[in-house]
């Protein structure tokens, strides 16, 4: 069986327990893709596997790796051999070769290198399926993007302002909030040295935003209600700070908030090609013109993965991570 080379992690631990090897390529089942991968995007799922943090799905490789661009090498019903496309897989994408439901996977939009393609479909599938289906941000409302110049961040901040919102966004540094307004938002709060609430209610004129996607969860909840409007909506995606918060029932009430969360990876194959569609029809055509542009930081060969999540851990990137295979 043909072999291939792939990066480990031979036990739960720092970056360090990442370790090139090799295995027999993947076979594709039915309804899949076989990709050969050109480059594969680091995520911080990844981070939390490597440390034993994040159980992998019982049908998932113990591979790293939730997004990949490359070549199809096994035909599918819609993709031919020889298509360029990017995935998103359920594990397995730090590999020379990965499996991916062909549903979840999307042609290189037009003017894209496969490298700039690997770092859409991780951040692109999670932001569309929070952002827009649960929190239902329409055209015209307002939203606030915690950690702004993650690859999560950067994502919404461009696909917002593209479909014609008022976006706003937290960051770390005052570097990093003016790459979030290079980006499209409005403005950006450096969250070391000012008050994001009292900063985004100044900004809204006291009214607050129709939307806040919130990766960081704790202690930003209780000013997180604060900050939305009549009838808005929070969006958990992920809690840095935190799990747990203290909850002001009254303001939920008071103002008919709806607050909501979710995680990408255990979601159903059909629902990540409900996404896809929604992406290939409202999103790809933004990419295409210009509106939308990823916005890479640095990549790094496959071998130097351990060095890709170091880079990551630093919390220094402003946009994506990538491997190149």
């Amino acid at each position: 069986m043909a072999q291939m080379r792939v990066i480990e992690i031979s036990r739960p631990g720092g970056p360090e327990v990442l370790k090139p090897a090799e295995r027999p390529q993947p076979s594709p089942k039915p309804h899949e893709i076989l990709v050969k991968v050109a480059a594969a995007g680091v995520n911080r799922p990844d981070i939390l596997q490597r440390m034993g943090h994040y159980a992998v799905p019982p049908d998932a490789s113990d591979l790293p790796g939730l997004e990949v661009a490359g070549e199809v090498v096994t035909a599918g019903k819609t993709f031919k051999v020889g298509d360029q496309v990017c995935a998103l897989v359920h594990g397995g994408g730090y590999a020379e070769y990965c499996v991916a439901p062909e549903v979840q996977a999307l042609p290189v939009p037009k003017g894209l290198t496969l490298v700039q393609a690997a770092s859409l479909p991780e951040t692109f599938f999670t932001v569309w399926a929070n952002v827009y289906d649960r929190a239902k941000l329409a055209p015209g409302e307002t939203l606030l993007v915690q950690g702004g110049s993650s690859g999560i961040g950067v994502t919404a901040i461009q696909m917002a302002v593209a479909t014609g919102n008022r976006v706003f966004a937290t960051a770390g540094s005052d570097e990093k909030c003016a790459a979030c307004v290079r980006l499209g938002a409005a403005e950006a709060f450096n969250y070391k040295t000012k008050d994001f609430e009292k900063e985004l209610l100044r900004a809204t004129g006291g009214k607050g935003v129709n939307v806040i996607l919130d990766m960081v969860g704790g202690d930003y909840v209780p000013k997180e209600l604060k900050c939305l409007a009549d009838d808005g909506r929070l969006a958990f995606i992920a809690y840095l700070r935190g799990p747990k918060t203290e909850l002001n029932i009254d303001a939920v009430m008071r103002k008919r908030l709806t607050i909501s969360g979710s995680t990408l990876r255990p979601r159903t194959v059909e629902f990540k090609g409900q996404v896809a569609r929604s992406l290939r029809e409202k999103i790809w055509p933004l990419i295409e013109s210009g509106r939308i542009k990823p916005e890479i930081y640095k990549t790094f060969p496959l071998e130097q993965a351990a060095d890709a999540h170091r880079l990551m851990e630093t919390s220094q990137h402003i946009g994506k991570i990538v491997l190149t295979v």
